[in-house]
């Protein structure tokens, strides 16, 4: 039954992209939006969200919280439809619509043939920072999630293999030793930080426990490298502004726990700047 459920979901996105790719990358975005909202609390529980908002403290006013949900929604439907113009963005007419801050870290990074580890969340679109790494030359690897439709992820692993990051490393434990593996190679790793991961540690999160990936801590510890936090944020709806953040250099006495919470706090800064901008329908405190 879940297996029909997939398909009919990757029917429809399907669809949708055909009819993303026939008007145009900027309508399509805005037709985007209009399907997030419309049809995203069918897929995720609104009131789920409503909680981590609340968890978070970030706003009291329920007018508030209901108008970083709606604005979520738009800008997740807006993600959906620009999958299928990646390769645009990677190396097309969409290349105008990126601004980067802090390109001179990512060459700097380059010149030095440095191994670093780049952290961010899954803000509006979080598919084009990995991009734009890899573009700048630098061998990068990523960590990512499989989509729970297998339809639908046969379609996405193809696209991010070839327009954001040739070396896509599958969550779990036999990813962990390839990324091992590849990070002997000299190649730097990009990473989400922001989703819950059973194996992980309890870290404060928004002033609460949450589960918490240690894996860049621990590349810290094993190989001295340093962290590069990453933001991305959309602007005039088309437009997007990437930001390189200053490389983070830790302490050789610094325990994991104690990274890793430098690294919550990073992101919740992110997070504050636009809170809609950020996808809050994971499970980060259960």
């Amino acid at each position: 039954m879940k297996l029909l459920k997939y398909f009919i979901e990757f029917l429809f996105i399907i669809i949708f992209f055909f009819i993303f790719k026939l008007i145009g990358l900027k309508n399509a975005s805005n037709l985007g939006e209009i399907i997030g909202k419309k049809f995203g609390p069918l897929f995720r529980s609104n009131s789920k969200i409503y909680n981590n908002l609340k968890k978070s403290n970030i706003t009291n006013s329920d007018d508030n919280i209901k108008k970083i949900i709606d604005n979520m929604w738009g800008n997740y439907g807006r993600i959906l439809s620009e999958y299928i113009y990646l390769k645009q963005f990677r190396k097309g007419s969409a290349r105008n619509l990126i601004e980067i801050e802090g390109l001179d870290y990512l060459n700097e990074i380059k010149k030095n043939n440095e191994q670093v580890v780049f952290v961010s969340g899954h803000f509006n679109n979080f598919e084009l920072m990995a991009m734009e790494i890899e573009r700048a030359g630098i061998n990068l690897c990523t960590i990512y999630r499989p989509l729970n439709n297998p339809f639908l992820n046969v379609i996405m692993e193809k696209l991010r293999r070839n327009y954001i990051c040739k070396y896509q490393i599958k969550k779990g434990k036999s990813g962990t030793r390839e990324l091992v593996n590849l990070f002997k190679k000299n190649f730097s790793v990009a990473l989400m930080i922001d989703q819950r991961v059973s194996e992980g540690k309890g870290v404060e999160f928004f002033g609460r426990p949450a589960r918490t990936t240690t894996i860049p801590a621990q590349l810290v510890k094993k190989y001295k490298c340093r962290i590069v936090p990453v933001y991305i944020q959309r602007h005039k709806n088309h437009n997007f502004k990437l930001s390189f953040k200053n490389p983070l250099q830790f302490n050789k006495d610094a325990s994991v726990q104690e990274i890793s919470l430098e690294l919550n706090k990073n992101l919740e800064k992110m997070i504050m700047k636009n809170p809609d901008q950020w996808i809050w329908s994971h499970d980060r405190w259960k």
